[in-house]
């Protein structure tokens, strides 16, 4: 657990109800624009949201404040089959000696409440997380959609910040482009 006057962060398996309710609707708050921004689904529905609270599959690095209210959430987990975009087999064959040692993590996702977003709490969290992975010299997925890595730079913030934290190798493991075809009409006589 990372601790300051602050904030504090602890990992959490399962979550109670009414946590569940603060952190859906956080949820929504942080990642609304996505339904719009990105072709892809990336905002879980409120029963599979609820549901992966409930997981203790899935490690929940919480973050509140000194009032106790909740500022910040991320999740964690070593049990790939509970992300179901991708896939478990690509990390055994890519990573077999991790993944025979059970350290092949995927972050699912980060959020920080919108007036804590210019103090520390994304930093405690991943802090936190990445202290573990460290210890357990793991390897660990998370994927961004294109307007969050090109356009509000996560990606490249996201690699700054593991650097200033670890000895990390960072790369783009894989990409999904999703095209469009645009049909104006039938295709006019030459």
């Amino acid at each position: 657990m990372a601790e300051d006057s602050t904030l504090d962060i602890s990992v959490e398996h399962a979550l109670e109800d009414e946590t569940i309710a603060a952190y859906w609707k956080l949820y929504r708050e942080t990642f609304a624009e996505l339904e719009t921004r990105a072709m892809a689904r990336h905002l879980l529905h409120e029963h599979e949201f609820v549901e992966e609270m409930k997981d203790a599959r899935v490690m929940k690095y919480v973050a509140r404040n000194a009032a106790g209210d909740v500022v910040g959430l991320s999740t964690l987990t070593r049990d790939l089959i509970t992300v179901p975009w991708i896939s478990p087999g690509w990390w055994a064959h890519h990573y077999p000696e991790h993944t025979a040692r059970n350290a092949v993590y995927y972050l699912g996702f980060t959020l920080v409440r919108h007036d804590e977003r210019q103090s520390n709490v994304m930093w405690a969290m991943i802090s936190t997380i990445v202290e573990m992975l460290v210890e357990e010299r793991a390897v660990c997925g998370y994927d961004y959609c294109k307007f969050n890595n090109e356009v509000l730079g996560l990606g490249a913030g996201t690699e700054a910040l593991l650097h200033r934290i670890a000895d990390v190798e960072v790369d783009a493991a894989d990409t999904q482009t999703y095209y469009r075809a645009l049909f104006a009409g039938p295709r006019g006589a030459d």
